[in-house]
């Protein structure tokens, strides 16, 4: 497995490594065990899938507060999205910037996120499938967001406000000037 960091180090983009042969290829696409060597240490308790049928469908930024925050290791399964991760923890060098990679299926590269981030995506192909593990149940109590296009956040998204496909809870999610401040920088955490 290759790990590579991005401008913000906690998070790190996973690559597997593909075996290849004639009928197609074999992937180990998670093994809690080879993490741990690099000190990746998550015990992911929920499964997640989503099916985007269109390009410019927009899902996030989403977050959940503690004491359920979760962190997520996110793939693409089918299709390719534009994957983005803001920074929420006070303290942090990196507080307020957010990081984007372009994840898919073809790549088949992952974005580990630890807990104190919020997450979303853009699909940049039709009939995308998402997939991501997470450390905590989803609590309703405890779910919260980041509105995507806050100009505040400065992310160069794939899409206008205008061209993006949202659901009606993502239109209304807060601004960052707005957004809950719940999380805290732990240097020696992950």
């Amino acid at each position: 497995m290759q790990i590579q960091p991005t401008e913000n180090p906690d998070l790190l983009i996973l690559t597997p490594r593909r075996f290849h042969d004639p009928r197609g290829f074999f992937v180990e696409s998670y093994n809690r065990q080879r993490l741990a060597t690099h000190g990746l240490v998550y015990d992911f308790v929920q499964d997640n899938l989503s099916l985007s049928t269109k390009v410019g469908t927009v899902r996030g930024l989403h977050f959940q507060r503690p004491p359920t925050a979760q962190a997520k290791l996110v793939s693409v399964l089918r299709g390719a999205i534009f994957d983005v991760a803001v920074d929420l923890r006070q303290g942090s060098p990196f507080y307020g910037r957010s990081v984007a990679v372009r994840l898919s299926a073809e790549e088949g590269n992952q974005l580990m996120i630890p807990t104190g981030f919020a997450h979303g995506f853009c699909t940049l192909e039709p009939e995308t499938v998402v997939a991501y593990k997470v450390d905590a149940p989803y609590s309703a109590e405890d779910d919260d967001g980041l509105h995507w296009a806050d100009p505040a956040l400065g992310i160069d998204w794939p899409v206008t406000e205008a061209e993006a496909e949202l659901s009606a809870k993502d239109r209304c999610l807060p601004k960052w000037a707005e957004v809950s401040r719940c999380f805290v920088y732990n240097q020696t955490a992950k």
